[in-house]
Protein backbone atom coordinates (compact mmCIF):
# COMPACT_ATOMS: atom_id res chain seq x y z
CA UNK A 1 0.00 0.00 0.00
CA UNK A 2 1.18 3.46 -0.72
CA UNK A 3 -0.52 6.09 1.72
CA UNK A 4 -1.08 9.59 2.14
CA UNK A 5 -0.89 11.19 5.02
CA UNK A 6 -2.14 14.45 6.18
CA UNK A 7 -1.71 16.94 8.92
CA UNK A 8 1.81 18.04 10.55
CA UNK A 9 1.27 16.97 14.58
CA UNK A 10 1.67 14.75 17.08
CA UNK A 11 -1.12 13.19 16.46
CA UNK A 12 -0.11 12.29 12.41
CA UNK A 13 3.12 11.31 13.80
CA UNK A 14 1.58 8.92 15.65
CA UNK A 15 -0.35 7.35 13.11
CA UNK A 16 2.53 7.47 10.60
CA UNK A 17 4.70 5.61 13.29
CA UNK A 18 1.58 2.92 13.58
CA UNK A 19 1.16 2.52 9.54
CA UNK A 20 4.58 1.99 9.63
CA UNK A 21 4.35 -1.40 11.54
CA UNK A 22 2.21 -2.41 8.93
CA UNK A 23 3.47 -5.33 6.66
CA UNK A 24 1.27 -4.08 4.13
CA UNK A 25 1.93 -0.80 4.09
CA UNK A 26 5.45 0.01 1.18
CA UNK A 27 5.63 3.69 1.90
CA UNK A 28 4.05 6.87 3.43
CA UNK A 29 3.99 10.44 2.23
CA UNK A 30 3.03 12.90 4.87
CA UNK A 31 1.82 16.19 3.94
CA UNK A 32 3.48 18.56 5.25
CA UNK A 33 5.01 16.06 8.35
CA UNK A 34 7.70 17.12 10.60
CA UNK A 35 11.10 15.92 11.42
CA UNK A 36 9.32 12.87 13.72
CA UNK A 37 7.75 11.89 11.23
CA UNK A 38 10.47 12.60 8.62
CA UNK A 39 12.29 9.83 11.01
CA UNK A 40 10.17 6.74 10.39
CA UNK A 41 10.36 4.40 8.52
CA UNK A 42 8.92 4.26 5.29
CA UNK A 43 7.92 8.25 5.59
CA UNK A 44 8.67 10.68 3.35
CA UNK A 45 7.25 14.32 3.80
CA UNK A 46 6.07 16.35 0.95
CA UNK A 47 4.76 20.05 0.65
CA UNK A 48 1.18 19.84 -0.76
CA UNK A 49 -1.38 23.19 -0.71
CA UNK A 50 -3.67 21.75 1.39
CA UNK A 51 -5.95 24.90 1.01
CA UNK A 52 -6.58 23.43 -3.12
CA UNK A 53 -7.85 19.80 -2.61
CA UNK A 54 -8.02 19.31 -6.34
CA UNK A 55 -4.30 19.49 -6.20
CA UNK A 56 -3.90 17.02 -3.10
CA UNK A 57 -6.01 14.48 -4.99
CA UNK A 58 -3.68 14.77 -8.37
CA UNK A 59 -0.81 14.36 -6.46
CA UNK A 60 -2.80 10.91 -4.82
CA UNK A 61 -3.45 9.87 -7.95
CA UNK A 62 0.10 10.15 -9.65
CA UNK A 63 1.89 8.74 -7.18
CA UNK A 64 -0.56 5.35 -6.93
CA UNK A 65 -2.16 6.42 -3.44
CA UNK A 66 -4.19 4.09 -2.30
CA UNK A 67 -5.46 5.35 1.38
CA UNK A 68 -5.12 8.83 2.01
CA UNK A 69 -5.57 9.22 6.00
CA UNK A 70 -6.79 12.79 7.31
CA UNK A 71 -4.95 14.08 10.52
CA UNK A 72 -6.47 17.66 11.10
CA UNK A 73 -10.44 18.54 11.43
CA UNK A 74 -10.43 21.82 9.12
CA UNK A 75 -9.24 19.60 6.45
CA UNK A 76 -11.99 17.37 6.28
CA UNK A 77 -14.70 20.39 6.99
CA UNK A 78 -12.99 21.60 3.81
CA UNK A 79 -14.82 18.30 2.17
CA UNK A 80 -11.55 16.53 1.06
CA UNK A 81 -13.38 12.90 1.36
CA UNK A 82 -15.73 14.69 -1.31
CA UNK A 83 -13.03 15.35 -3.84
CA UNK A 84 -11.15 11.94 -3.52
CA UNK A 85 -14.66 10.31 -3.34
CA UNK A 86 -14.99 11.81 -6.83
CA UNK A 87 -12.12 10.52 -8.33
CA UNK A 88 -12.52 6.98 -6.84
CA UNK A 89 -9.70 7.63 -4.25
CA UNK A 90 -10.10 5.83 -0.86
CA UNK A 91 -10.57 8.00 2.17
CA UNK A 92 -10.31 7.84 6.01
CA UNK A 93 -12.25 10.39 7.35
CA UNK A 94 -16.00 11.48 7.02
CA UNK A 95 -17.15 13.28 4.24
CA UNK A 96 -17.75 16.98 4.51
CA UNK A 97 -21.57 17.02 5.75
CA UNK A 98 -20.38 14.43 8.14
CA UNK A 99 -17.36 16.16 9.01
CA UNK A 100 -20.06 18.77 10.58
CA UNK A 101 -20.52 16.68 13.62
CA UNK A 102 -17.64 18.25 14.37
CA UNK A 103 -17.42 21.73 12.26
CA UNK A 104 -21.13 22.68 13.96
CA UNK A 105 -21.98 22.63 17.39
CA UNK A 106 -25.33 23.31 16.73
CA UNK A 107 -25.61 20.98 14.53
CA UNK A 108 -24.34 18.30 16.62
CA UNK A 109 -26.66 19.24 19.96
CA UNK A 110 -29.40 19.49 17.29
CA UNK A 111 -28.97 16.02 16.19
CA UNK A 112 -28.50 14.76 19.70
CA UNK A 113 -31.75 16.20 20.47
CA UNK A 114 -33.57 14.93 17.90
CA UNK A 115 -31.96 11.38 18.32
CA UNK A 116 -32.43 11.59 22.20
CA UNK A 117 -28.59 11.06 22.75
CA UNK A 118 -27.50 12.05 25.84
CA UNK A 119 -26.08 15.64 26.61
CA UNK A 120 -26.26 18.61 28.73
CA UNK A 121 -29.29 20.86 27.95
CA UNK A 122 -28.59 23.68 25.50
CA UNK A 123 -29.56 27.11 23.54
CA UNK A 124 -28.48 27.81 20.09
CA UNK A 125 -28.00 31.83 20.22
CA UNK A 126 -27.68 33.65 17.20
CA UNK A 127 -27.18 37.07 18.47
CA UNK A 128 -25.69 38.88 21.57
CA UNK A 129 -29.03 39.73 23.19
CA UNK A 130 -30.40 36.03 23.07
CA UNK A 131 -27.36 34.68 24.51
CA UNK A 132 -27.17 37.45 26.96
CA UNK A 133 -30.07 36.92 27.95
CA UNK A 134 -30.38 32.90 28.35
CA UNK A 135 -27.29 33.37 30.66
CA UNK A 136 -29.37 35.74 32.52
CA UNK A 137 -32.26 33.17 32.80
CA UNK A 138 -29.80 30.01 33.79
CA UNK A 139 -27.37 31.49 35.53
CA UNK A 140 -23.58 30.40 36.63
CA UNK A 141 -21.84 27.98 36.22
CA UNK A 142 -22.47 27.69 32.34
CA UNK A 143 -20.45 26.73 28.97
CA UNK A 144 -20.26 28.94 26.42
CA UNK A 145 -18.87 27.12 23.03
CA UNK A 146 -18.11 28.93 19.31
CA UNK A 147 -19.96 26.92 17.02
CA UNK A 148 -17.65 26.16 13.79
CA UNK A 149 -13.81 25.12 14.39
CA UNK A 150 -11.68 27.39 17.04
CA UNK A 151 -8.65 24.21 17.28
CA UNK A 152 -10.02 23.23 20.70
CA UNK A 153 -9.77 26.83 22.29
CA UNK A 154 -13.56 27.53 21.69
CA UNK A 155 -15.10 26.93 25.08
CA UNK A 156 -15.53 28.53 28.10
CA UNK A 157 -16.82 27.02 31.08
CA UNK A 158 -17.58 30.48 32.71
CA UNK A 159 -18.38 29.99 36.79
CA UNK A 160 -19.75 33.18 37.12
CA UNK A 161 -22.08 34.99 34.66
CA UNK A 162 -19.80 37.77 34.70
CA UNK A 163 -17.33 35.32 33.10
CA UNK A 164 -20.14 34.17 31.10
CA UNK A 165 -20.67 37.70 29.13
CA UNK A 166 -17.24 38.02 29.14
CA UNK A 167 -16.58 34.83 26.64
CA UNK A 168 -20.22 35.68 24.58
CA UNK A 169 -18.71 39.76 23.99
CA UNK A 170 -14.91 37.88 22.59
CA UNK A 171 -16.96 35.44 20.14
CA UNK A 172 -19.95 37.40 19.07
CA UNK A 173 -18.49 40.69 19.40
CA UNK A 174 -16.48 43.06 17.90
CA UNK A 175 -13.08 41.40 18.54
CA UNK A 176 -14.51 38.18 16.64
CA UNK A 177 -11.65 36.14 18.69
CA UNK A 178 -12.43 32.77 16.51
CA UNK A 179 -13.79 34.91 13.54
CA UNK A 180 -17.07 33.52 11.99
CA UNK A 181 -16.61 30.59 14.09
CA UNK A 182 -17.92 32.66 17.02
CA UNK A 183 -20.68 34.20 14.89
CA UNK A 184 -23.02 31.69 16.40
CA UNK A 185 -22.83 30.33 20.06
CA UNK A 186 -23.99 27.10 21.63
CA UNK A 187 -25.10 27.79 25.49
CA UNK A 188 -25.41 25.03 27.73
CA UNK A 189 -25.57 23.72 31.27
CA UNK A 190 -22.23 22.63 33.05
CA UNK A 191 -21.67 19.19 33.69
CA UNK A 192 -20.40 17.87 37.10
CA UNK A 193 -18.08 14.67 36.39
CA UNK A 194 -15.32 13.08 34.88
CA UNK A 195 -14.19 13.77 31.71
CA UNK A 196 -13.13 10.65 29.59
CA UNK A 197 -12.85 10.54 25.46
CA UNK A 198 -13.83 7.40 23.40
CA UNK A 199 -12.92 6.95 20.48
CA UNK A 200 -14.08 4.82 17.85
CA UNK A 201 -13.18 2.96 13.93
CA UNK A 202 -16.59 2.92 11.82
CA UNK A 203 -17.24 2.32 7.77
CA UNK A 204 -20.41 3.87 8.06
CA UNK A 205 -22.44 0.50 9.32
CA UNK A 206 -20.09 -0.84 11.83
CA UNK A 207 -18.48 0.28 15.33
CA UNK A 208 -15.20 -0.84 16.58
CA UNK A 209 -14.67 1.04 19.67
CA UNK A 210 -11.26 1.97 21.03
CA UNK A 211 -9.45 1.93 24.27
CA UNK A 212 -10.70 5.08 26.66
CA UNK A 213 -8.24 7.88 27.60
CA UNK A 214 -8.46 11.26 29.36
CA UNK A 215 -6.88 14.15 28.49
CA UNK A 216 -5.61 17.19 30.46
CA UNK A 217 -7.37 20.24 29.00
CA UNK A 218 -5.84 23.00 32.20
CA UNK A 219 -1.61 24.25 31.85
CA UNK A 220 -1.15 23.38 35.01
CA UNK A 221 -0.95 20.83 37.36
CA UNK A 222 -4.02 20.43 39.82
CA UNK A 223 -6.18 21.20 36.71
CA UNK A 224 -5.55 25.00 36.92
CA UNK A 225 -4.59 27.80 34.26
CA UNK A 226 -6.13 27.79 30.67
CA UNK A 227 -7.53 25.76 28.65
CA UNK A 228 -5.09 24.33 25.95
CA UNK A 229 -5.10 21.68 23.04
CA UNK A 230 -4.49 18.93 25.98
CA UNK A 231 -1.69 18.66 27.89
CA UNK A 232 -0.74 15.59 28.17
CA UNK A 233 -3.45 12.22 28.58
CA UNK A 234 -3.29 8.42 29.79
CA UNK A 235 -5.27 5.19 28.60
CA UNK A 236 -6.96 3.30 29.72
CA UNK A 237 -8.93 5.84 31.42
CA UNK A 238 -10.47 3.59 35.02
CA UNK A 239 -13.46 6.15 35.11
CA UNK A 240 -15.06 4.92 32.38
CA UNK A 241 -15.38 1.31 33.46
CA UNK A 242 -16.52 -2.00 31.30
CA UNK A 243 -20.23 -1.03 31.75
CA UNK A 244 -19.87 2.54 31.31
CA UNK A 245 -17.97 1.94 27.96
CA UNK A 246 -20.68 -0.33 27.04
CA UNK A 247 -23.37 1.85 27.47
CA UNK A 248 -21.69 4.63 25.97
CA UNK A 249 -21.26 2.79 22.64
CA UNK A 250 -24.96 1.18 22.78
CA UNK A 251 -26.21 4.78 24.11
CA UNK A 252 -24.16 6.99 21.72
CA UNK A 253 -21.83 5.62 19.52
CA UNK A 254 -24.33 3.47 17.59
CA UNK A 255 -27.12 5.74 17.52
CA UNK A 256 -25.19 8.60 16.47
CA UNK A 257 -24.11 6.72 13.27
CA UNK A 258 -27.38 5.30 12.99
CA UNK A 259 -29.09 8.63 12.76
CA UNK A 260 -26.44 10.46 10.76
CA UNK A 261 -26.98 7.86 7.98
CA UNK A 262 -30.58 8.07 8.41
CA UNK A 263 -29.86 12.10 8.02
CA UNK A 264 -27.75 11.01 4.89
CA UNK A 265 -24.67 11.61 5.95
CA UNK A 266 -23.14 8.31 6.43
CA UNK A 267 -19.99 8.65 9.02
CA UNK A 268 -16.93 6.57 7.79
CA UNK A 269 -13.60 7.35 9.42
CA UNK A 270 -12.46 7.99 13.25
CA UNK A 271 -15.41 9.11 15.74
CA UNK A 272 -14.34 10.44 18.65
CA UNK A 273 -16.80 11.05 21.53
CA UNK A 274 -15.97 13.22 24.58
CA UNK A 275 -18.20 12.06 27.19
CA UNK A 276 -19.02 13.34 30.82
CA UNK A 277 -19.07 10.79 33.08
CA UNK A 278 -21.75 11.69 35.99
CA UNK A 279 -22.16 8.81 38.71
CA UNK A 280 -23.56 5.99 36.31
CA UNK A 281 -24.57 8.06 33.59
CA UNK A 282 -22.97 9.00 30.79
CA UNK A 283 -23.29 12.28 28.67
CA UNK A 284 -21.49 13.93 25.61
CA UNK A 285 -19.86 16.98 25.68
CA UNK A 286 -18.86 16.74 22.06
CA UNK A 287 -18.14 15.16 19.31
CA UNK A 288 -14.99 15.46 16.52
CA UNK A 289 -14.83 13.77 13.61
CA UNK A 290 -11.06 12.37 13.47
CA UNK A 291 -9.01 11.55 15.91
CA UNK A 292 -8.17 13.09 19.18
CA UNK A 293 -4.55 15.14 20.03
CA UNK A 294 -2.95 13.82 22.22
CA UNK A 295 -5.21 10.63 23.03
CA UNK A 296 -3.98 9.34 19.60
CA UNK A 297 -0.34 8.94 20.95
CA UNK A 298 -1.70 6.75 24.00
CA UNK A 299 -4.32 5.08 22.42
CA UNK A 300 -2.79 3.61 18.97
CA UNK A 301 0.49 2.03 20.88
CA UNK A 302 -2.13 -0.44 22.62
CA UNK A 303 -3.72 -1.66 19.77
CA UNK A 304 -3.11 -4.62 18.83
CA UNK A 305 -3.81 -5.18 14.94
CA UNK A 306 -2.68 -3.84 11.37
CA UNK A 307 -3.54 0.06 11.70
CA UNK A 308 -3.75 0.18 7.41
CA UNK A 309 -6.18 -2.67 6.94
CA UNK A 310 -8.60 -1.35 9.51
CA UNK A 311 -8.29 2.21 8.29
CA UNK A 312 -8.96 0.84 4.51
CA UNK A 313 -11.58 -1.06 6.13
CA UNK A 314 -13.28 2.42 7.64
CA UNK A 315 -12.96 3.68 3.95
CA UNK A 316 -13.93 0.90 1.74
CA UNK A 317 -16.13 -0.99 3.97
CA UNK A 318 -16.12 -4.49 5.62
CA UNK A 319 -14.54 -2.96 8.96
CA UNK A 320 -16.24 -6.28 10.92
CA UNK A 321 -14.22 -8.97 9.24
CA UNK A 322 -11.02 -6.94 10.72
CA UNK A 323 -9.10 -7.90 13.44
CA UNK A 324 -8.97 -5.60 16.06
CA UNK A 325 -8.00 -6.12 20.00
CA UNK A 326 -5.84 -4.29 22.40
CA UNK A 327 -2.75 -4.78 24.55
CA UNK A 328 -3.55 -5.42 28.37
CA UNK A 329 -0.86 -2.58 29.16
CA UNK A 330 -1.25 1.25 29.55
CA UNK A 331 0.08 4.24 28.03
CA UNK A 332 0.80 7.93 29.11
CA UNK A 333 1.58 10.73 27.67
CA UNK A 334 3.50 14.08 28.38
CA UNK A 335 3.33 17.58 26.41
CA UNK A 336 6.49 19.02 26.72
CA UNK A 337 5.26 22.86 25.81
CA UNK A 338 6.84 26.08 24.81
CA UNK A 339 6.88 28.89 28.02
CA UNK A 340 4.00 30.81 27.66
CA UNK A 341 1.52 28.53 25.88
CA UNK A 342 -1.41 28.75 25.14
CA UNK A 343 -0.64 32.31 24.99
CA UNK A 344 2.09 34.28 23.87
CA UNK A 345 5.81 31.96 23.09
CA UNK A 346 8.92 32.42 21.28
CA UNK A 347 9.65 29.95 18.67
CA UNK A 348 13.30 28.21 17.37
CA UNK A 349 14.91 27.00 20.70
CA UNK A 350 17.19 24.27 19.63
CA UNK A 351 15.99 20.78 21.45
CA UNK A 352 18.40 18.94 22.87
CA UNK A 353 18.05 14.94 24.84
CA UNK A 354 15.90 13.32 22.04
CA UNK A 355 18.25 10.43 21.04
CA UNK A 356 17.99 9.58 24.42
CA UNK A 357 14.80 9.81 25.61
CA UNK A 358 14.51 7.43 21.90
CA UNK A 359 16.62 4.99 23.15
CA UNK A 360 13.76 4.53 26.26
CA UNK A 361 12.53 1.08 26.22
CA UNK A 362 8.89 1.07 25.70
CA UNK A 363 8.94 5.21 25.11
CA UNK A 364 8.23 6.98 21.75
CA UNK A 365 8.75 11.23 21.77
CA UNK A 366 6.25 11.85 19.47
CA UNK A 367 6.82 15.27 17.50
CA UNK A 368 3.84 18.12 17.63
CA UNK A 369 5.88 21.30 16.76
CA UNK A 370 9.43 21.37 15.47
CA UNK A 371 11.14 21.96 12.81
CA UNK A 372 14.50 22.09 11.23
CA UNK A 373 16.67 24.95 11.29
CA UNK A 374 20.69 24.85 10.64
CA UNK A 375 20.84 20.79 10.67
CA UNK A 376 18.85 20.85 14.29
CA UNK A 377 15.66 20.42 15.48
CA UNK A 378 13.88 23.62 16.96
CA UNK A 379 10.68 24.39 18.88
CA UNK A 380 7.95 25.27 16.14
CA UNK A 381 4.53 25.78 17.79
CA UNK A 382 3.21 25.93 21.24
CA UNK A 383 3.36 21.70 21.82
CA UNK A 384 6.15 20.85 20.92
CA UNK A 385 6.63 17.23 21.99
CA UNK A 386 4.31 14.11 23.18
CA UNK A 387 6.46 11.76 25.41
CA UNK A 388 4.82 8.72 25.52
CA UNK A 389 5.24 5.50 27.28
CA UNK A 390 3.68 2.24 27.57
CA UNK A 391 4.09 0.16 31.18
CA UNK A 392 2.16 -2.68 32.65
CA UNK A 393 0.04 -0.41 34.54
CA UNK A 394 -0.56 3.26 34.57
CA UNK A 395 1.72 3.91 37.45
CA UNK A 396 4.72 2.08 35.43
CA UNK A 397 3.64 4.24 32.35
CA UNK A 398 3.75 7.63 34.24
CA UNK A 399 7.05 6.71 35.74
CA UNK A 400 8.49 5.41 32.18
CA UNK A 401 7.28 8.80 30.34
CA UNK A 402 8.88 11.24 33.15
CA UNK A 403 11.79 9.62 32.79
CA UNK A 404 12.42 10.15 29.10
CA UNK A 405 10.87 13.94 29.45
CA UNK A 406 13.25 14.11 32.03
CA UNK A 407 16.49 14.50 29.53
CA UNK A 408 14.30 16.62 27.19
CA UNK A 409 14.96 20.12 27.46
CA UNK A 410 14.69 23.49 25.25
CA UNK A 411 14.47 26.98 26.51
CA UNK A 412 11.44 27.88 28.70
CA UNK A 413 10.52 24.22 28.43
CA UNK A 414 6.79 24.01 30.65
CA UNK A 415 4.90 20.59 31.72
CA UNK A 416 2.58 19.11 33.31
CA UNK A 417 4.40 16.82 36.56
CA UNK A 418 0.90 15.10 37.13
CA UNK A 419 -0.50 13.59 34.06
CA UNK A 420 -2.61 10.67 35.00
CA UNK A 421 -3.61 11.95 38.92
CA UNK A 422 -7.02 11.23 38.41
CA UNK A 423 -6.24 7.53 38.18
CA UNK A 424 -3.77 7.14 40.10
CA UNK A 425 -5.73 8.46 42.87
CA UNK A 426 -8.59 5.89 41.85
Amino acid sequence: MQILLIGSGGREHALAWKLAQSGQVEKIFAAPGNPGIAAVKKCECVELNLNDLDSVADFAEEHGIDLTVVGPEATLVAGIADVFAARGLAVFGPSKAAAELEGSKAFAKNLMAKYNIPTAFFKVCEDLETAKAYVKEKGAPIVIKADGLAAGKGVVVAMTEAEAYEAIDEMMGEQHKFGGAGARVVIEEFMQGEEASLLAFTDGEHIVPMIASQDHKRAFDGDKGPNTGGMGTYAPAPVLTDILRLRAVEKILKPVVASMKAEGRTYKGCLYAGLMVCGDEVKVVEFNCRFGDPETQVVLPLLDGDLAEIMLACATGGLDKVSIGWHDKAAVCVVLASGGYPEHYAQGYPISGLDEAGKMPETVVFHAGTKISDGSVVTAGGRVLGVTAVGKDIADAQERAYKAASVISFKDMQYRKDIAWRALKK
